[in-house]
């Protein structure tokens, strides 16, 4: 098996592709040990020292250290735990599903909601999967779109950046009800 991995905009992050399906649909995000509890392969990879964040698309996993680690220390573990599920024959996930990215949202501006979420799943969220996270729908009122960042682009220098000057201009300039984008925690 040969994986190959991509630094990521996030010096904190680094992206592995380990050449086969990770996950059949949608994202799962481990911002901590006990999130990933509903996943032996998340679990896998806590199990080495000075990871601090897992997170899965549909073919990579995206892995987040502490500041105080080198990737130079740990990456060798990391390739190691990704091998080890792989031949192990467990499941990604057990009991619980991906995510499919987007919030439920109600109310009179329905139509202005399926807009956004229709921009940010066809121009916004390939772009960030191919640096290692995703980014979705959290909600809509008075002209400010809340959006959540997972995977690479939660605590990336230039996530600020993305979401005001790629994001915010994208909406704004398609959608003339977007006033502003903020982010969001889980």
């Amino acid at each position: 098996m040969f994986i190959q991995t991509e630094s990521t905009p996030n010096p904190a992050t680094l992206k592995f592709l380990p050449g086969r399906a990770v996950l059949d649909t949608g994202t799962a995000d481990f911002p901590t040990p006990e999130a990933a509890e509903a996943s032996p392969f998340a679990s896998r990879i806590f199990a080495v020292d000075g990871v601090t964040g897992v997170f899965f698309g549909t073919d990579f996993v995206t892995v987040t250290k502490a500041d105080a680690v080198n990737w130079d220390h740990i990456k060798p573990a990391l390739l190691g735990a990704i091998m080890e599920h792989y031949q192990s024959g467990d499941s990604v996930l057990v009991g619980e599903q991906a995510s499919s990215g987007h919030a439920e949202h109600t109310g009179e501006d329905g139509a202005v909601v399926d807009q956004i979420k229709e921009l940010l799943d066809t121009r916004v969220r390939p772009a960030v999967a191919q640096d290692g996270g995703d980014i979705t729908f959290h909600g809509f009122d008075r002209g400010i779109v809340y959006l959540h960042m997972q995977g690479a682009c939660a605590g990336c220098p230039s996530s600020t950046l993305t979401l005001k000057m790629g994001i915010e201009n994208l909406l704004r300039h398609y959608i003339p009800e977007v006033v502003e984008v903020r982010p969001v925690a889980a």
